[in-house]
């Protein structure tokens, strides 16, 4: 009764973490009463991702081809102040307070647990490393922007003690950001409330 094509993209779609088939679902009707050129578009878009991979450095995205994100390889960046953000949409959010200049460095989404995972376990000594053999030893500061609940707390005081011989400061960001507030989804004055009170 429903075509494969149907089926397929729900099948498809019903697997990204925030849909599920329901969604999926009304998702594929939706986009069906769309104009052709609309889902042309969406294709390309989708396609477009195809080109992009992992910052060896900061594990921030960047295009295919280039050896470093847009970040990493911007010579007017600081790259001896470096924030410690959980997600990708994190750093972005922090980009748009335009008041950070140094280098970020992506953790990956924390447990739940309070543990660290072994992927972060493995990039924070990939960071380690990089301090101490392009960085000089030491930086200047080390910027823990995780979020202000149980879990980001726990983090930053392993991420302190992990860090503590080899930046100048470690500071958090200050608490204009609720306990239980997610960076993501904090505003830009907050955020840089939070920035600018980092302690």
């Amino acid at each position: 009764m429903i075509p494969e094509e149907i089926k397929k993209f729900i099948d498809c779609f019903s697997k990204l973490p925030i849909l599920g088939p329901r969604q999926a679902t009304r998702l594929a009707f939706y986009l069906l009463k769309e104009d052709k050129s609309k889902l042309k578009g969406l294709h390309d878009a989708l396609a477009g991702l195809s080109h992009l991979s992992v910052c060896e450095q900061c594990f921030f995205i960047k295009e295919d081809g280039s050896a470093l994100c847009r970040v990493c390889s911007d010579p007017k960046r600081n790259p001896k102040v470096i924030a410690i953000v959980e997600k990708e949409t994190d750093l972005m959010t922090f980009e748009r307070i335009n008041k950070f200049n140094g280098h970020y460095f992506v953790l990956g989404k924390l447990a739940e647990k309070g543990i660290l995972e072994p992927l972060q376990k493995s990039r924070l000594a990939a960071l380690k490393e990089r301090i101490r053999k392009k960085l000089g030893g030491k930086v200047e500061e080390i910027v823990i922007a995780l979020s202000a609940t149980a879990i980001g707390d726990f983090t930053s005081d392993l991420i302190r003690e992990t860090f503590k011989d080899l930046s100048k400061k470690i500071t958090r960001l200050g608490r204009g950001i609720p306990t239980g507030g997610e960076i993501e989804f904090a505003d830009e004055i907050t955020l840089l409330h939070s920035f600018e009170k980092r302690s």
